[in-house]
């Protein structure tokens, strides 16, 4: 089944919830007195931020009210009281410190760091910062259908979508164990670094970067995957082209997704995605990943200039697998904690899009009872990505952030990439064992044959718009986030 967030885009943080547990939501988890523990994660340099970074911009919010009275447009005063609400809300959380124990490893999409090691605490550094981070955005163009100029309140899940989207396509396009460049986090993406005239009198040319040019090629293909992620209509996976996306599944703009629904929105984006080569999204059906399906959608004509990858005269597209899945209840069924960590600890993994109830949030990884995460929920000016040069500081984020298995809601789907076919076999098996961990059933399964719908070699049936009709007493199976 599918289903929908709750009618609230984020839970209200009371003084009774802070005072109860204050530090686990907002990331200062006080550790054993015994445990020694890790200082504030600084992972950008303040400075490479500017005055345009993720501070919110109090003067440009009246540079752009007085826009809108000049040209006769009333103020989106509600969208600019939730933007603002939650600025104040999670703004000031993210400059909190977060507490690490260095007694204990840290996990991230399959790489783990003893922080107690020599250097484990810059290579944590380095591989978070590179994750690409997607929040709220205020500021963008209306939405088609309608005057709404920013997510905010509304588009955190489709915002998580987008961040494990994006990992994916880091690991499809980038090198093998790329992080973004410690270089490039400390200095400005519009730096002016003059060259030497070819001649007296003659102009001082802009020079972008002294990294060996092929060092920038690859950060252009750094900063094209973020591309893909701008707010505009032409994006292939922005905010307005998956809500365009959504009114298939009965969603419009200012609604509520849910982690099922959104699966397959990703699924359709990639597939009409003329800018990704050689990537298929496969959404698993009834917690089951049906693999003679998935051999149809990966197997395709062989190119004439192509290798061969998997069956003989054909190619094998590489692959990225969102399972939607229900972990209990209202909450969070304890016996599958376990089995998550297994399955974020396989660096197939490309990370979990869930929450705490009426919460949206990025999973990444966990330390000992702790979930890593990243946050949406902080809104930004919206960039505008199709400058060449466009600063990429707002879309990494600086601090870590901690929270409570017991507090992670049970509806989320998983995300796994496979490069080859040999890559999907190996990911089949690690999964399998990951799930074996499971004390009671396990949270999703493989089966050998096709689904029972039958299908074209390339377009799945959507099941996020079939029409059911639900049971008295039935618990809805993705309703809670």
């Amino acid at each position: 089944m599918t289903g929908e967030y709750t009618n609230e885009a984020m839970d209200r943080c009371t003084s009774a919830e802070v005072c109860r547990g204050g530090c686990e939501v907002h990331g200062h988890l006080s550790p054993p007195p015994d445990e020694e523990t890790t200082e504030d994660w600084l992972l950008v340099s303040s400075d490479s931020l500017g005055s345009r970074g993720v501070t919110m911009d109090l003067e440009e919010e009246e540079e752009e009210q007085r826009g809108e009275q000049e040209e006769g447009r009333p103020p989106k005063l509600k969208s600019k009281l939730v933007s603002a609400w939650n600025s104040l809300k999670y703004g000031w959380t993210l400059k909190q410190k977060s507490r690490f124990s260095q007694s204990s490893p840290v996990t991230i999409l399959g790489h783990c760091f003893q922080l107690n090691q020599s250097g484990a605490r810059q290579q944590f550094h380095c591989s978070f910062s590179s994750l690409v981070w997607l929040t709220y955005r205020r500021g963008f163009p209306p939405l088609a259908g309608c005057s709404l100029t920013s997510d905010s309140g509304w588009g955190c899940v489709l915002r998580t979508g987008q961040m494990l989207l994006a990992q994916s396509l880091l690991r499809h396009l980038m090198p093998p164990g790329w992080t973004w460049s410690q270089g490039y986090l400390g200095v400005r993406d519009d730096l002016d670094l003059p060259s030497t005239p070819e001649g007296r009198g003659a102009p001082w040319t802009r020079r972008r970067s002294l990294e060996p040019q092929l060092a920038v090629r690859v950060e252009e293909g750094h900063r094209r995957v973020v591309s893909w992620f701008g707010d505009h209509p032409a994006a292939p996976f922005g905010v307005p082209r998956l809500v365009e996306l959504g009114r298939s599944s009965g969603k419009r703009a200012g609604d509520w997704y849910g982690p099922s629904i959104v699966a397959h929105i990703l699924r359709k984006a990639v597939t009409a995605a003329a800018d990704v080569p050689n990537l298929a999204v496969y959404v698993a059906q009834d917690c089951t990943i049906y693999l003679e399906d998935v051999r149809r959608l990966c197997r395709e004509p062989l190119p004439r200039d192509g290798s061969l990858q998997g069956s003989p005269g054909l190619a094998w597209k590489s692959l990225l697998v969102l399972v939607p899945v229900r972990l209990g209840g209202q909450d969070l069924n304890p016996s599958y904690i376990s089995c998550v960590k297994r399955l974020l600890m396989l660096e197939c993994c490309v990370g979990i899009i869930g929450g705490k109830p009426k919460h949206s949030l990025f999973f990444i990884g966990f330390q000992g009872d702790y979930l890593l995460y990243l946050d949406p929920h902080y809104c930004q000016p919206t960039v505008d990505v199709k400058q060449e040069h466009f600063p990429l500081e707002s879309f990494h984020c600086k601090y870590p952030r901690k929270m409570s298995f017991s507090r992670m809601d049970p509806s989320c789907t998983f995300g796994f990439y496979a490069k080859t076919q040999k890559d999907f076999g190996s990911m089949c098996a690690a999964v399998n064992e990951a799930l074996s961990s499971c004390e009671k059933y396990p949270m999703f399964i493989f089966s050998e044959g096709p689904s029972q719908e039958t299908w074209g070699p390339s377009e799945p049936p959507d099941p996020s718009s079939r029409t059911r009709t639900p049971s008295s007493g039935c618990l809805e199976e993705f309703v809670l986030l």
